[in-house]
Parts: C-alpha cells; sequence; structure tokens
C-alpha cells in the first residue's frame, strides 16, 4: 500500500512539472507573436455573435488570472462585466486584440491584469511600461471617456525573485495615474503578500494562479472601489 502511495504521488508530481512545463514553454514561445492566441479572440468574437454584451459594461481583459476568474460575473455583481482574458497573454498580445476584446463593447470602463508573463518571459519593465502605454493611448483614442483601472503586479511565489522588476512596472503604472484622470491603479498586487512580506497561501499548486482565497482577496479590494464609481446612481 506504501508503495502505491509513493508511486501515485510521484505521477502527482510528474504531471504537475509537466504542466508547469507546457505553461512555461507556451508563454515563452508566445512571445514576439502578437498573433499567437488568434484561436482565443475568434472565439470571443463567435461568442459575441451569438450575444453581444450590452454597451457600457466592465471589460476585465488580459492575461490567465482574468481568463481562470471562474466567479468573476458573481463577485462584481450587479456590475455587468465582459471577461476577456485569454491564453498566458503578455501586453503585446492585449494591445494587439484591443480593437476586438476591449473596443466593440464600448465599455463604461477597463480593468486589466497583465505583464507577469513579459517579466518572465524576460522582458524588462520599461517594456511592459511602454506597451501599456500604447494600450492607454489606443483605449483612449478609440474611447475617450472610457477609464481604465489597472490591476496591479502579482507577487506569485514562482516568480518572487522577479519582484523588484515588477515593482518598477507598479510605479509606472502609478506614473499613468498621476497624469490622467481616467487611469487609476489598484494595489491588489500586495493584497497576497503574508504579514512577512512573501507570498501569501493564495495560490493554486502552481505557485503562480490565484486559489479561490486570491479571488476573494482581490474582489474585497476593487469590487467596492468599482461599485463606488459604477453603481447604481453614479
Amino acid at each position: 500500500m506504501f508503495k502505491k502511495i509513493l508511486i501515485g504521488a510521484a505521477l502527482v508530481l510528474i504531471l504537475i512539472g509537466a504542466g508547469i512545463a507546457a505553461f512555461l514553454w507556451n508563454y515563452g514561445k508566445s512571445t514576439g507573436d502578437p498573433t499567437y492566441f488568434e484561436s482565443q479572440i475568434v472565439a470571443f468574437e463567435e461568442s459575441d455573435r451569438q450575444a453581444m454584451p450590452a454597451a457600457g459594461g466592465i471589460v476585465f481583459v488580459g492575461s490567465s488570472s482574468i481568463r481562470l476568474w471562474s466567479s468573476l460575473k458573481e463577485d462584481m455583481a450587479p456590475l455587468p462585466v465582459v471577461q476577456r482574458g485569454f491564453g498566458g497573454a503578455q501586453m503585446e498580445h492585449v494591445l494587439h486584440n484591443a480593437r476586438r476584446v476591449v473596443v466593440p463593447y464600448a465599455p463604461r470602463a477597463v480593468v486589466i491584469f497583465c505583464g507577469g508573463n513579459d517579466i518572465g518571459a524576460g522582458k524588462s519593465a520599461e517594456r511592459v511600461v511602454a506597451d501599456y502605454r500604447a494600450f492607454l493611448e489606443l483605449v483612449h483614442a478609440e474611447l475617450p471617456e472610457t477609464d481604465v483601472w489597472i490591476l496591479s503586479m502579482k507577487p506569485s511565489k514562482l516568480r518572487i525573485e522577479q519582484w523588484g522588476e515588477m515593482e518598477r512596472v507598479d510605479r509606472g503604472f502609478h506614473a499613468f495615474a498621476a497624469a490622467d484622470p481616467r487611469v487609476q491603479v489598484v494595489e491588489t498586487g500586495r493584497t497576497l503578500l503574508g504579514e512577512d512580506g512573501t507570498p501569501d497561501d493564495v495560490y493554486i499548486f502552481d505557485g503562480l494562479h490565484l486559489n479561490a482565497e486570491g479571488y476573494r482577496r482581490w474582489t474585497k479590494l476593487l469590487r467596492p472601489i468599482l461599485l463606488e464609481a459604477y453603481g447604481a446612481g453614479s
């Protein structure tokens, strides 16, 4: 029996390792190819043809932390949200697809989380900030009255060695907010740290993606802010 348990545990570890390896390969492979997630963007467009979301909602866009937020609509209720996270997206992918996954919905606001995959793939903080700047310029050229809420970088267990570079990205976010009243930064990243400043137990087995507690913390911080800004009577 003990031998079977050991074999089972070994198989689980192998599968976990394979899953992480596949994820790392995916976002590394996608670097430099803004069309890499085309099939997922086409799937969004097909969904829109079936039932187009009403204008004036809040678009959540970005990488897999947005895509995997399975309780997003319930967590943000009664605010109307459109969930457009895809793959292991980097900012170049979000920027490339913004006219297809943000602009068509004429949203009142956009909430974006992205950039960790960029840093993980070896991009500099300056490159991430530059791509965000281009994204903001595009959104406000197409949708001049739309607010953009940037969720700060995520101090995951898998990438904690890169936290310093991510903090440099966060400083760039705050510079955008200081220069434009339509841009706000929400410090969701720091809600994921323990009292000792290290990543708290808010991640699934891969040490990268949030578990239910991680999303609960994001919701606790973000929902009241959005309700105050866009709730009934605002």
